[in-house]
């Protein structure tokens, strides 16, 4: 034991020189990350002021004195004069109508049948869910003049009722995909624990799935809402009158053949952003990435 002892600290002496060593790479890896960090950073900025620079660009322009305007800096005319001397009201109310119906109908039939497409495991429901993926592969422009005469003989042209219709029909493929995407990150563990306790399939898929699955949800009521607010082919071909324009429609109205006047353009433009945008903003602290990683961590 007393000719061991005095060897300990040579022993050792090799392993600290080792670690000694090592700082200054691990110093080195440091840095390298961080300046890696900075160029991301610096790329995300980038990319973000060139998305910016259009938005940007509408809201001075929707702000500057029109035509024949005694103001010298920037106004809020241009909004009263499209809310005084044009249907731009109508038109927003006709917008949020169809994108509200369209995003109620949509998740209400997508959720269980994304639900089944899921959970379900048998060659009906994988020809099912090939057929979605062929439909929403397929271009709306494609079904237009074939739907504007079935709904000729409908009567459905020129009404909101038609151009609904043909939302949620478009928007209905997609907004399946998405739930089912979102039901597959679900335990099926977490359901057959609520079936143990006594709860049916239909009580488990309200209770655990659909109470689990807000933030797939949201993604495809945002979706469908955009989709219904942005377009503009389906509504120029089936709408005719002013009073049914939405508001991608009415916006042409402003156009004329000789001049433009910017200024209401633009004013429309920005309340056309306006609504996305506060969904946007009311609804993001409601998604959640994870939110359910940990159910299973104790079994």
């Amino acid at each position: 034991m007393s000719g061991s002892a005095p060897n300990a600290p040579a022993a050792l002496a090799p392993r600290r020189l080792s670690a000694e060593q090592q700082a200054p790479r691990r110093r080195t890896s440091v840095e390298q990350e961080a300046r890696g960090q900075w160029w991301r950073f610096l790329l995300m900025a980038i990319i973000t002021a060139l998305v910016l620079v259009p938005i940007v660009s509408v809201l001075w322009l929707s702000l500057r004195p029109g035509l024949g305007s005694s103001a010298t800096g920037p106004t809020l005319e241009n909004f009263q004069i499209v809310f005084s001397r044009t249907q731009v009201a109508t038109w927003l109310g006709n917008s949020l109508t169809t994108a509200l119906i369209t995003v109620l109908i949509a998740v209400i039939v997508a959720a269980p049948a994304g639900y089944v497409l899921s959970r379900g495991r048998n060659k009906l429901v994988s020809s099912y869910s090939l057929l979605l993926f062929v439909v929403q592969s397929v271009p709306i422009v494609i079904s237009v003049i074939p739907l504007f005469i079935l709904f000729a003989q409908l009567q459905l042209v020129d009404t909101l009722t038609g151009i609904t219709i043909i939302y949620v029909g478009s928007t209905m493929s997609v907004a399946i995909w998405m739930m089912t995407a979102y039901y597959d990150s679900i335990p099926v563990a977490l359901e057959e624990a609520a079936w143990i306790d006594g709860a049916s399939v239909f009580g488990g898929f309200i209770r655990i799935v659909l109470r689990n699955s807000l933030p797939g949800v949201l993604s495809t009521a945002i979706f469908c809402f955009l989709l219904a607010w942005n377009d503009y082919l389906v509504s120029l071909v089936f709408l005719r009158s002013n009073a049914n324009f939405t508001l991608p429609v009415g916006l042409q109205t402003f156009f004329q053949q000789n001049t433009t006047n910017w200024g209401p353009v633009m004013a429309v433009a920005v309340i056309m952003m306006l609504p996305p945008v506060i969904v946007f903003a009311v609804l993001n602290r409601y998604f959640s990435v994870g939110g359910i990683g940990g159910s299973l961590a104790g079994r």
